[in-house]
């Protein structure tokens, strides 16, 4: 199946990661493998003088990425993991540093549209919401809905996905649980549709995005991962190497915002984004999932 996803800030990207490379052997390491389509422009941009070396927690992403960039870097290392284990994954391929590190946040169009693991509330998918094998994971949003407490519901969906309606959201889905199991992100989006103002139902985005957004984040870890990427990733770069982010919501720019900034005071890394880069008109025209697009880069010394 080919990948549905289009990468973005992709022209940014290329531009801050290869910018004065002068290296022989370019060693990048993408945390976000997904369509691999900043991993192609990298190769290409670099003349395939690269060691590429990428993650992704979807096996199917991964096979059809393998398929793309075969013959495209000098050596090409690609496997199933999280980019927050980013130090293990380099010491057991034996690469010390890394010249560049890219992590692409947030969800691809490939998983939204082909996963069947319930991430978009325009599909009446299975409510997962894992990344990876839903095997492998403690807890999946259905387990979230359909046996976690009234009030830790609304604390995730008020915590993760900033929705001023946590508590009535919460209140609905327990009360509708009561008579059946909640099984499938359609049953859910509508569940959260009807639990809120009218007003609030015909608003710009639909009113289950936030909610969606919160389980995904709370089934994957997702802010604690980046925490731990961005640390042991900054900490594997080589002197002058640099670290990239895309964040699509606020909860994971300010992550990366800190932390950029306790390194530029503590340790005297440079921050190359003095604000976040965001997509130009065209690139909006093209792909409006790039409007929530937050591009921050870091350089270290």
């Amino acid at each position: 199946m080919e990948s549905v996803h289009t990468p973005v800030l992709l022209h940014e990207i290329v531009e801050y990661l290869t910018q004065g490379n002068k290296r022989k052997i370019f060693r990048y390491f993408d945390g976000t493998l997904g369509g691999a389509g900043h991993a192609l422009a990298i190769a290409r941009a670099t003349g395939g003088k690269l060691d590429l070396i990428a993650v992704d927690r979807d096996p199917i992403a991964l096979k059809r990425a393998s398929d793309k960039l075969a013959g495209e870097a000098k050596r090409l290392i690609i496997e199933l993991e999280s980019f927050r284990h980013i130090d293990i994954v380099l010491e057991r391929n034996g690469i010390e540093s890394v010249d560049a590190i890219l992590l692409d946040l947030g969800i691809s169009s490939d998983e939204l549209q082909h996963s069947g693991r319930g991430f978009s509330f325009s599909k009446d998918e299975p409510l997962l919401m894992t990344m990876g094998d839903p095997d492998s994971y403690p807890f999946t949003a259905k387990s979230i809905v359909n046996g976690w407490k009234e009030d830790d519901i609304a604390n995730v969906i008020y915590a993760y996905g900033e929705e001023r309606f946590a508590r009535r959201i919460a209140r609905a889905i327990v009360n509708y649980r009561d008579k059946k199991p909640i099984e499938s992100s359609g049953e859910l989006a509508e569940l959260v549709k009807g639990s809120v103002p009218p007003p609030y139902r015909h608003g710009k985005i639909h009113p289950a995005t936030k909610t969606f957004q919160a389980l995904r984040i709370a089934v994957n870890d997702e802010l604690q991962a980046l925490k731990d990427g961005i640390a042991k990733g900054y900490d594997k770069l080589a002197k002058h190497g640099r670290i990239a982010v895309i964040s699509f919501h606020s909860l994971e720019d300010r992550i990366v915002k800190d932390f950029f900034r306790e390194q530029a005071t503590e340790h005297g890394a440079l921050i190359l984004t003095k604000k976040p880069v965001r997509a130009l008109l065209q690139e909006l025209a093209e792909n409006p999932r790039s409007r929530s697009a937050k591009l921050r880069v870091l350089e270290k010394k």
